[in-house]
């Protein structure tokens, strides 16, 4: 008996919920559930077939400024084929200082790491685990470095091709 009483309970419980939802009537591209607003609109039809959630979009914002093909979207001018030029060169000159910058600091790197065995400092000939910590520390550094160097030559690489061969 008291299991026919928890199924009758459970059956309630799980019945609630799925009760019906009110009519819906679409009128153009609302949705309303008032009788009057649908009758008042000849445009409005009474949807059947399942509920029906609607969810509020964000108005899409309008821009002032028109797009043409030329600019593809973008709403910077075109620039001569001489000041970009120019501007090649000045990206490729500082790309080169960078590379230069970062491969120096890859030498630092693994001077330091010593091949995964650096000196121990002060402290960590007491504290082993202080040592392990900057070994590994040095390995990442290492790692992000390089990757680093590849990124910078791959931007290099990028570069319209000019009179100067890039530096490797």
């Amino acid at each position: 008996m008291k299991r026919l009483w928890m199924l009758v309970a459970l059956v309630g419980a799980v019945a609630a919920p799925s009760r019906a939802q009110d009519a819906i009537y679409r009128c153009g591209n609302e949705y309303t559930n008032t009788k009057p607003d649908a009758r008042s609109n000849k445009n409005c039809k009474l949807v059947e077939g399942g509920n029906v959630t609607v969810v509020q979009g964000t108005p899409v914002p309008k821009t002032s400024a028109p797009k043409s093909n030329a600019s593809a979207g973008s709403n910077s001018p075109r620039v001569d084929a001489a000041q970009q030029k120019a501007r090649d060169s000045d990206m490729r000159l500082i790309l080169q200082d960078e590379l230069k910058k970062a491969q120096a600091r890859l030498e630092e790197l693994k001077k330091e790491y010593n091949n995964g065995e650096p000196e121990k400092l002060g402290p960590e000939t007491r504290n082993y685990q202080k040592y392990l910590d900057r070994v590994a520390e040095l390995k990442a550094n290492l790692a992000r470095t390089e990757s680093d160097i590849a990124g910078i030559r791959r931007e290099i690489d990028r570069l319209p091709a000019t009179g100067a061969p890039a530096a490797r």
